[in-house]
């Protein structure tokens, strides 16, 4: 395999362990679509990665005489990155690792979210998306969207950035363990829309907007997460760099808007498509669409182009004018 081939593969690997599991499967029959040698590749990387997890930073020649790496990838727990120590792993996807930070110092007390680099995955495609996603995060502040503390490199020269740590329920877990009536969701979805929208005033688009990207703290503030898939609109004077394929097939397949599941490139519109999508859910508790097989056919062919069904708003719980005069809801 070239060094180009095998980068798209490592690439696209590491795009898939972003993905939800449940979502996955439809992120690699879009992204692979047309290339059945492609898709084995990456599942065979990902069949690799479920039985152990340091083979992506082990040499060729390890592998395939299935030796021990020579030096395992330390622990993070206990170490200091910066003014903050590492007490615990809380998330990790294909290029990352997220961990839970104390301030360790006698200045002030402080939980953090710290977002490290995985090793191994130093490539120019990931470095690139991970300094963008810290330049995004650097110039966003609002209540509504978790805010970027600090970012340097860690003693083994991996990227990381520290922000706000949020710990909280996903929108629609939140919505039902509280059993909110109507009025109570769209309060708490207006929020959602409002950091979405100052996002858009600067120019980023999320482009994975999806219920497990937002949490919803205990007092009910909702918190917008996960940019690493963000992309930057270019100023209007100048050229919009073009994105590559790999950026475009980045996506969560049942919140991603038709564009999106055509490879084409996005837009604000796209977002506002997913916020669709996660509004449909959080009053219906169900998916916009019924696919059968999420082949990237079907789904293009259903997403956008086909009525989505019109279910009436009757829970138990809700105001009684929901059942007596039942309203629709479209996107």
């Amino acid at each position: 395999m070239d060094s180009g081939r095998w980068q798209r593969v490592k690439d696209l690997f590491a795009a898939a362990l972003e993905q939800d599991a449940a979502g996955r499967d439809g992120f690699l029959d879009s992204a692979c679509a047309g290339e059945p040698e492609l898709r084995a590749e990456v599942d065979s990387l990902l069949a690799a990665h479920a039985s152990t997890d340091d083979f992506i930073e082990r040499p060729a020649a390890h592998r395939a005489l299935d030796l021990e790496p020579e030096t395992p990838p330390p622990s993070w727990i206990g170490r200091r990155v910066g003014d903050y120590r590492i007490v615990e792993e809380v998330g990790r996807g294909g290029m990352s690792e997220v961990y839970k930070g104390v301030r360790d110092d006698d200045e002030y007390q402080k939980e953090v979210a710290i977002k490290v680099l995985r090793q191994g995955y130093g490539t120019k495609s990931l470095l690139k998306r991970f300094k963008v996603e810290t330049q995004i995060l650097a110039s966003l502040d609002h209540p509504n969207i978790a805010r970027l503390l600090d970012g340097d490199t860690t003693d083994d020269g991996l990227p990381y950035f520290v922000m706000e740590y949020v710990e909280g329920l996903p929108i629609d877990q939140y919505c039902e363990r509280q059993a909110l009536d109507i009025t109570q969701r769209l309060q708490l979805f207006r929020q959602v829309c409002a950091a979405v929208s100052y996002a858009h005033r600067r120019a980023v688009i999320h482009r994975d907007l999806k219920t497990s990207n937002i949490l919803v703290t205990s007092d009910g503030t909702p918190k917008l997460l996960d940019f690493g898939i963000a992309r930057l609109l270019e100023a209007p004077d100048v050229p919009a760099a073009p994105a590559t394929m790999l950026e475009q097939r980045v996506m969560t397949p049942d919140y991603a808007s038709p564009e999106q599941l055509r490879g084409e490139p996005v837009t604000t519109a796209s977002d506002v498509y997913s916020l669709g999508v996660v509004l449909y859910r959080l009053l219906t508790g169900q998916p916009p669409y019924r696919l059968k097989t999420r082949t990237p056919e079907e789904m293009e062919r259903t997403v956008g182009k086909t009525e989505m069904p019109m279910l009436m708003l009757q829970r138990s719980g809700w105001p009684s004018i929901w059942s007596s005069s039942p309203i629709v809801w479209r996107i």
